[in-house]
C-alpha cells in the first residue's frame, strides 16, 4: 500500500475554515480509495459541491491534495489552524523548507493509523432495499415481524402518512403506528 503526505479539509458544512490535516494517506491497490484518521475516502470525478473527495461512510465532502513547498494549502479566504500528524513532522518540514512550524497556524496531533478496509467493504456491500422490493401489504404485519428494513421503511410511510394526512383522525392513527415501529426498532437495537 502506497503512503503519501496529503492535505484534508473537510468542506461539507463549512466555507474553507474548516477542520484540515496534514498527514500520511494510504491508498487501495487500485487507488480508488484513500485512508486517513480512520477514514475511507473515494474521489468525487469532478462532481463535488465544494471538495474533490467524499468521505464513504458520512458523504461528507473533502478537498484532499498535495501539499505545497509554500505552505498555501487553506484556500485564498480560508482560516483556522491545521493539524500536522506528528509521524510526519520531520517529513513535512523538509518539504516546506523549514526548521519548525508556526503555532499560531499549525497544531501537532496524532491520528487514527487504523486503515480500516473490512469495516468499509462491509459498508460498501450492505444489501440496500429499495421501495420497490417492499411489499405494501407487509404494513399490516406485527411490528416484531418486520425486518429493520421494512421497519425503516414503513415509519418513513407513516410519518409522510401523519404529515399529509387528510383528515385529522387518520393522522393520529399513521402518528401511533409509526410510534409503534419506532418502539419496535429501538428495542431491537438496543
Amino acid at each position: 500500500m502506497k503512503l503519501d503526505i496529503k492535505y484534508i479539509e473537510l468542506k461539507t458544512g463549512f466555507s474553507d475554515n474548516g477542520p484540515a490535516w496534514i498527514g500520511v494517506v494510504s491508498f487501495s491497490k487500485s487507488r480508488r480509495t484513500l485512508y486517513f484518521d480512520g477514514k475511507a475516502f473515494q474521489s468525487l470525478n469532478g462532481n463535488g459541491i465544494n471538495g474533490n473527495y467524499f468521505e464513504i461512510e458520512s458523504g461528507d465532502e473533502y478537498w484532499i491534495s498535495g501539499v505545497k513547498k509554500n505552505q498555501s494549502d487553506r484556500h485564498i479566504y480560508g482560516s483556522g489552524k491545521i493539524f500536522v500528524e506528528k509521524r510526519i513532522l520531520n517529513d513535512y518540514l523538509k518539504i516546506i523548507n523549514q526548521q519548525n512550524l508556526k503555532e499560531k497556524d499549525y497544531q501537532i496531533i496524532e491520528v487514527s493509523e487504523e486503515i480500516p478496509k473490512a469495516r468499509i467493504n462491509e459498508f460498501e456491500n450492505q444489501k440496500y432495499i429499495s421501495e420497490s422490493q417492499i411489499d405494501e401489504n407487509k404494513r399490516f404485519l406485527n411490528p416484531t415481524e418486520m425486518s429493520i428494513d421494512e421497519l425503516d421503511y414503513f415509519i418513513e410511510y407513516y410519518r409522510k402518512c401523519s404529515i399529509d394526512g387528510q383528515h385529522l383522525k387518520s393522522r393520529k392513527y399513521s402518528r401511533n403506528l409509526m410510534n409503534k415501529l419506532i418502539l419496535e426498532k429501538d428495542l431491537r437495537i438496543k
